[in-house]
């Protein structure tokens, strides 16, 4: 199970730490001439090869590499501005798929979670780098159905303090979870909407009330789920 958990781990650090905005544009205008892809197809090899550390399991990061290349060189190919979102996810199911096949074979065995009591550690690091970077661009991706920037003309906040706000909610509701403090949940979103009625209680603001609210659901709900997934994985 620590193979799974280090193959995810180089995942989400290639795909959502060490993936600038900008190679994602250049990708997007350039696409299979943009040689950010291929730098990045270079990046996600280090780093499985840093993180297994084991040149014995080459085929591994070989396979994993080749799928990663292939997988984000088609979405490149059929992108389109109303099927950017859509391709955002399907190129995720598709990249862990890859990953979750490629262990099961290699390793010839089926998930055991009470192994994962020796790699808690490990999997608490994994939880946690996924609260961040990988579920902001998620929430970005998905949000792009909305144009925030007229709803905050004139109204405008600190740059991504939004995201920032974010990640530090989600980190607390999955503390909150993993110790058994549901109430301290509750007691979060209450300070959040208490914080947030002065600048919405005008009804010309329903708009980015309904905004905010969904925001906010879903980034609680990604933190409190991946909080159980981790209480259930111990």
């Amino acid at each position: 199970m620590i193979l799974l958990i280090k193959l995810l781990l180089a995942h989400f650090i290639g795909d959502f730490f060490l993936q600038p905005e900008k190679w994602v544009k250049d990708k997007e205008v350039k696409k299979l001439k943009s040689p950010k892809l291929y730098l990045h197809i270079l990046i996600h090899v280090l780093l499985l090869f840093i993180l297994l550390w084991d040149f014995t399991l080459w085929s591994i990061v070989l396979i994993i590499g080749i799928s990663h290349f292939i997988i984000d060189a088609t979405k490149l190919s059929i992108q389109k501005k109303k099927t950017k979102r859509l391709l955002f996810f399907i190129d995720q199911v598709l990249h862990i798929m890859v990953i979750l096949i490629t262990y099961f074979v290699y390793t010839n065995s089926k998930i055991d979670f009470k192994v994962l009591l020796l790699e808690e550690n490990l999997l608490l690091i994994t939880c946690l780098a996924f609260l961040t970077q990988p579920v902001a661009i998620l929430m970005k991706i998905l949000f792009t159905k909305w144009d925030i920037s007229k709803l905050t003309k004139g109204n405008e906040s600190l740059k991504d303090a939004g995201k920032y706000i974010g990640i530090l909610e989600r980190i607390l509701v999955f503390t909150f979870i993993v110790a058994d403090h549901w109430e301290a949940v509750g007691f979060l979103i209450t300070a959040k909407s208490v914080f947030r009625f002065g600048d919405l209680k005008e009804s010309k603001h329903r708009k980015l009330t309904e905004y905010i609210l969904i925001g906010t659901l879903i980034s609680f709900g990604i933190a409190i789920l991946t909080g159980l997934v981790f209480k259930i994985a111990l």
